[in-house]
């Protein structure tokens, strides 16, 4: 029988805890949710700046719906691009000092246009190179691994490791080397070691490529992300991709770099060319949220949740994996544990979603908890109390 397959790979995920399914949200108002009508206090969303549901962002999206419409009606080299995707654009260019950027439907899709544009079979030579982080987005990999050029992964924020494949891969003689790096990687919330990189990769004539997708809108005075935090140029960084759908509140995402780099991907990334533009409406939204001036205040707030929790949770025991970021993973290390501990949260009206194998590695199944700047002192106090009763005390009770 034709992909007969698919059962067996489903009962295969089923029988090992990984099976995926949807939960539907009904409603959300600041930090609660509710999902079949239970409601919970969410710390399961990227929206680290709580401008999602801000009035500044809705209205924009009505202000940006009656003057552009629902879509955009094409792609944006047919008739898809508008006066509200240049304005974005330009601002975001400027605001990163980066000759000019280039939008896209969502970070998926960029991290994929750009390994294919740059490493396409026809332009690829054998030994080109494109080296990452083993941690670097899923979108980054399959769009790696769908090129010509040989792909490697360096140890997790390991630089020693790095430079040993930037070292073989100028023995290969190869002409073009990409390494890729995440700003804020998503499953860990640690940061990369930039300033390293960005030397190392200058040595060896290799291009660098910064995914701060989790990074840019919370990072930085400005929230600019970890090109601001480090005082990273565009020489030092080439190629820039960030997404709208965290921190901004909106969706989409944007690649930025030099004149000829985003000209080179107008002309030939397929992703881009042949896809319908993202609404002029979102464009609309997205640049009322970048330059709305509680940005600043929420970044503050958020900061003080982070501080508050990493105290409380250090106070109440529980041993946290290192980030100073609004991701704050607590390892479990088996994926059917992790899931156990979601439930049992969520029976305390706490969502806290387990991430498991294979978003991240095997035996490194966590839960992510994510913290916003919609949260209250006292969410994080009921966080805290919840981890201790679903982690700690349970395991008081097995000894």
């Amino acid at each position: 029988m034709a992909f007969d397959f698919i059962t067996s790979a489903l009962d295969k995920r089923r029988n090992e805890g990984l099976f995926r399914s949807h939960n539907t949200v009904d409603s959300a108002q600041g930090a609660m949710i509710e999902i079949d009508g239970q409601h919970y206090i969410n710390f399961s969303s990227n929206d680290y700046l709580a401008m999602r549901r801000s009035s500044v962002v809705a209205q924009a999206w009505i202000d940006g719906i009656s003057e552009y419409g629902g879509g955009s009606g094409a792609s944006p080299l047919v008739t898809g691009y508008t006066s509200a995707h240049q304005a974005l654009e330009e601002y975001l260019a400027s605001e990163l000092k980066r000759d000019k950027v280039l939008l896209f439907n969502s970070g998926f899709t960029a991290n994929q246009a750009v390994c294919q544009a740059l490493f396409s079979q026809k332009q690829t030579n054998k030994t080109d190179s494109i080296i990452a982080d083993k941690l670097m987005h899923a979108s980054f990999i399959e769009g790696a691994r769908a090129t010509n050029a040989k792909l490697s992964r360096f140890k997790h924020n390991d630089i020693d490791h790095l430079q040993v494949l930037l070292n073989s891969a100028k023995k290969t003689h190869g002409h073009n080397t990409l390494v890729a790096t995440e700003g804020v990687f998503s499953m860990d919330g640690d940061q990369a070691p930039l300033s390293e990189i960005v030397t190392m990769s200058k040595q060896a004539e290799a291009w660098l490529m910064v995914d701060d997708a989790h990074g840019f809108g919370t990072l930085g005075k400005h929230g600019r992300g970890v090109i601001e935090t480090d005082d990273l140029s565009q020489q030092q960084v080439p190629i820039l991709m960030a997404t709208f759908g965290k921190a901004i509140g909106t969706a989409g995402a944007f690649v930025a770099g030099s004149h000829d780099f985003i000209d080179y991907l107008t002309n030939f990334a397929k992703h881009y060319i042949y896809s319908t533009a993202m609404p002029a409406a979102q464009a609309y939204a997205t640049l009322v949220s970048l330059q709305a001036k509680q940005g600043a205040q929420r970044r503050t707030i958020l900061s003080q949740r982070i501080a508050q929790f990493k105290s409380l949770a250090h106070k109440a025991g529980l041993s946290l994996m290192p980030s100073n970021t609004a991701i704050q993973p607590l390892l479990i290390g088996d994926a059917q544990k992790a899931s156990a501990a979601s439930d049992k949260l969520k029976i305390l009206g706490l969502w806290v979603t387990a991430i498991r194998y294979p978003t991240v590695p095997k035996h490194t199944d966590r839960l992510r908890i994510t913290l916003t700047a919609g949260h209250e002192p006292r969410d994080i106090e009921a966080l805290v109390d919840g981890l201790q009763i679903v982690l700690l005390d349970a395991k008081k009770a097995a000894e």
